[in-house]
């Protein structure tokens, strides 16, 4: 019936998206094979996409039905839509908005990684104090300058005043790079330009090893989790064709697809790939981390302060 009422809106719909075109495009080809539904595929950086929604939602324009972001915590809920996705009891309860205004679809979990012709295994940090040790990989190690919902953690790991001195001691030890995007900072680590990531997202760090580069993730604690997640517009121009697609978003055929680009499902009845991912970070000590745009713009000014000196 769902489907029926989505090809009554006229068989087509937008969505927003971070996910790069070589994931984004071939799913959502499947989705139209299965349903008829034509995809109108808006990519970007997360940044401009969120204020583009933010203008259009100002100016009261229907321009989109569906987002998938890794920061649509970030978004004012007065955008998206309460929705009851079937397919919600299938992933676990921290991957879901108490306000059911989104759906994490595939877990970004934070941590170091390291260029394995660059660095041998067996002088990896065991805890993330153990940088500072390393004054010989000063200027090789690279960090997103982004990265608030990490340093959040640490915090909420090791108390802000150890968090404070600990970051304090890497940075004055091995002068981290604070780079502009995850997937860049992967394939860079992946080349070789850095030999290691302070932190990145774990499915990039896997997305660059699939691809062949050396490269490979080691958790320590505390290990961020945030989330790519899915969500409906509340000004949706196709609103049933919407509660269509988020639905898929969600189903085991599409984060099987995802997986195979090394993004970590949140279903159960999904394996990562390569297979374990998940079972050896749940070993670590986990810290979901979904903050607010007030939250997030406190702990940013926190980060800079600590890593760009301003």
């Amino acid at each position: 019936k769902l489907l029926e009422a989505a090809k009554a809106e006229g068989g087509e719909m937008t969505i927003y998206s971070d996910t790069n075109e070589g994931e984004g495009l071939p799913l959502w080809k499947i989705f139209t094979a299965a349903t008829g539904i034509k995809v109108n595929y808006v990519r970007g950086a997360d940044p401009p996409l969120m204020a583009r929604m933010m203008l259009e939602f100002r100016g009261d324009r229907k321009s989109w039905d569906v987002a998938q972001m890794g920061t649509i915590d970030k978004i004012p809920p007065q955008l998206l839509l309460p929705y009851d996705p079937a397919e919600a009891k299938n992933i676990p309860p921290d991957a879901r908005d108490p306000g059911r205004r989104w759906y994490g679809l595939y877990a970004n979990y934070n941590s170091p990684a390291y260029n394995t012709q660059h660095v041998q295994a067996a002088d990896l940090p065991q805890a993330y104090g153990d940088f500072a040790k390393h004054k010989e990989w000063a200027g090789h190690v690279a960090i997103d300058g982004t990265d608030s919902e990490w340093l959040y953690a640490m915090v909420q790991y090791y108390g802000e005043d150890k968090a404070t001195a600990l970051i304090k001691d890497i940075v004055a030890a091995i002068q981290p790079v604070t780079t502009d995007g995850h997937l860049a900072q992967a394939r860079s680590v992946g080349s070789g330009e850095y030999w290691l990531s302070l932190n990145n997202f774990v499915n990039l760090t896997m997305n660059v090893k699939l691809a062949g580069g050396p490269i490979e993730y080691f958790a320590l604690d505390p290990v961020a989790l945030t989330f790519g997640a899915a969500a409906i517009s509340v000004k949706a121009p196709h609103p049933n064709t919407a509660l269509l697609a988020a639905n898929f978003l969600l189903s085991k055929e599409c984060e099987t697809f995802l997986a195979k680009f090394g993004r970590i499902p949140t279903r159960a009845d999904v394996e990562s790939n390569p297979p374990g991912i998940v079972q050896a970070i749940a070993k670590k000590k986990v810290i979901t981390v979904t903050l607010t745009p007030e939250a997030e713009h406190k702990w940013q000014k926190r980060f800079d302060e600590l890593f760009k000196g301003r």
